[in-house]
């Protein structure tokens, strides 16, 4: 766990630079690297970001659900080690692969373009010692089962780490299927990968990937609302039936990176983006509902009952894995969600299909939703797990704040510049120096500029983070079992299976989150229509 845990914050830590170069670059006044090297830094920051600093963390939450809450031992430690060493090997393969030229070929690294047979093989390592991990966790279940140290269903937390594992399985075996023989295409052996192919088997690797990091930071979303306020789900059957429409639903959304490729079928497209890819949105709409109605009904069930709003007043906002937390929830649902939704129609895909849109809607999702979360959890962990005080503890609570709400207006100007059309990938908007160069709105060059001063604020926000981070590892003062240090820490050194473990039913009787829940639905609403209103301006075009 502690060596995951570390590792991924090493990668975060060099996605963390790398995003200094990109958001320099994107923003028109600067525009601060030439085009080599902005796509060779914008291939290793989405790497790094993405599938590294994620996955390596992700890790570590498996270990944490399955022998930690479980209380047994963790199965077969030295394959464990084993997929760690296959993980580190693969991830510094790739990124020395990277930085030696040659393979800017973004995360995507579409063929016939091609990259270094290292760049391949790293990410093969990689995802062989991830998939190794997987079955390492499902491994200590069997050890927990056997060995009985737990009574009934396993806690609705480790329920959610399987679906996360069970989806993780595909990923890495999506992602398998389609590198090694862009790998073997690399070093001469096959002639030719199909691009349509590759394509459509990466992006089930690709955008499933993000699909773990939903399921593994809902897990946390509902380990939080036990662990600060003793929540109990609001109807446990009914969040393990939204986890398992994740595994049944959630990797058909990965569709909707195709919706622009010629060479897949409109029935496949409709299909995908729409009927299934829906059972997985209500999903997340169940979780959205019944996370925060779980901490409403404990939190009245403190007298906190004065309003519709006292219970959410009340929480510990200075605690920032209660905050990191919310602000992620928040974001994910408002940001994430509602833009996803619309990216998976097909026709209103059209709009804003490989324009700064998409990392605008990722960047909610990912960084917003999964990262936020994986930092608000790493505050608890310091001294739950690593038993260590956490260093500046009045620059902690401020964090989350910091690095949320600055991803949150990042997010928002993206968006809205993709919605003007200016696109993903291009290295520099104004076409400087082309024969027919677009000539954009200004508002499209105000946004990016915007973009570039909340990137900057974000980064600053993550860098405290590996400060706090790092700093209590290396700095803080060692807590014995039990102790409580004397100094202010935003995170009481508590142990979370007991909260974990118990769970139970309740009435609805969460009047303050059913109100957020119509907030959300009519927002939903308009920007879907709003968006239609859009598309509808280029019909005349026929």
């Amino acid at each position: 766990m502690i060596v995951n845990a570390f590792v991924a914050v090493v990668a975060l830590l060099v996605g963390g630079i790398l995003a200094i170069g990109v958001v320099l670059t994107r923003w028109p006044a600067v525009h601060w690297l030439g085009a080599d090297t902005f796509y060779m830094v914008l291939t290793a920051h989405g790497i790094d970001m993405l599938i590294f600093w994620i996955i390596f963390f992700e890790i570590a939450v498996l270990y944490f659900a399955s022998s930690t809450l479980l209380r047994c031992r963790l199965a077969t430690p030295k394959v464990a080690w084993l997929a760690f060493v296959l993980m580190l090997i693969g991830a510094v393969t790739n990124n020395v692969a990277v930085f030696q030229g040659g393979s800017s070929v973004m995360m995507t690294s579409y063929v016939p373009m091609m990259a270094s047979p290292w760049f391949y093989l790293g990410l093969i390592l990689f995802a062989v010692g991830a998939l190794v991990a997987c079955f390492v966790f499902f491994g200590t279940l069997v050890v927990a089962k056997r060995d009985k140290t737990y009574q009934g269903s396993v806690p609705l937390v480790t329920f959610g780490a399987i679906t996360a594992a069970i989806i993780a399985v595909f990923t890495i075996a999506s992602g398998a299927i389609i590198l090694i023989p862009t790998f073997l295409m690399s070093v001469g052996i096959i002639k030719e990968v199909d691009p349509l192919i590759y394509r459509t088997i990466w992006w089930a690797f690709g955008h499933s990937s993000q699909q773990i990091n939903v399921a593994a930071h809902i897990s946390i979303w509902y380990a939080v609302a036990a662990i600060a306020f003793g929540a109990k789900p609001m109807s446990e059957r009914v969040s393990r039936g939204a986890f398992l429409l994740y595994i049944l639903f959630l990797q058909l959304a990965s569709a909707h990176h195709l919706l622009a490729d010629p060479g897949v079928s409109t029935a496949w497209k409709v299909v995908n983006t729409s009927y299934f890819m829906y059972f997985a949105v209500l999903a997340s709409m169940i979780h959205g509902l019944t996370i925060p109605g779980a901490i409403e009904v404990a939190q009245r069930a403190k007298g906190y009952n004065n309003g519709l709003f006292e219970w959410l007043r009340k929480a510990p906002w200075g605690n920032p894995v209660w905050s990191g937390i919310f602000i992620s929830l928040i974001g994910f649902g408002f940001l994430g969600g509602i833009s996803g939704v619309m990216m998976g129609t097909e026709q209103l895909n059209m709009i804003i299909h490989n324009t700064v849109y998409v990392p605008g809607h990722f960047h909610a999702t990912v960084v917003v939703g999964t990262t936020l979360t994986f930092m608000a959890l790493t505050f608890f962990l310091i001294p739950v797990l690593f038993k260590r005080e956490m260093i500046n503890p009045a620059l902690a609570k401020w964090q989350p704040y910091l690095f949320g709400f600055s991803m949150y207006f990042f997010c928002l100007v993206m968006m809205g510049a993709g919605t003007l059309g200016v696109s993903r990938r291009h290295w520099d908007m104004s076409f400087g120096g082309a024969a027919m160069a677009y000539e954009w709105p200004g508002a499209a060059y105000l946004m990016m500029g915007l973009v570039g001063i909340a990137g900057v604020a974000a980064i600053v926000g993550g860098a405290i983070y590996i400060y706090i981070t790092v700093g209590s590892l290396l700095w803080g003062k060692k807590l014995a079992g039990g102790d409580v240090s004397a100094k202010f820490t935003p995170i009481p050194p508590t142990a979370p299976t007991a909260a974990a473990q118990s769970y139970g039913s309740a009435g609805f009787a969460a009047p303050g989150t059913f109100a957020l829940a119509m907030v959300f639905l009519v927002s939903f609403i308009l920007y879907y229509f709003i968006n239609w209103k859009y598309l509808s301006q280029v019909w005349g075009l026929s």
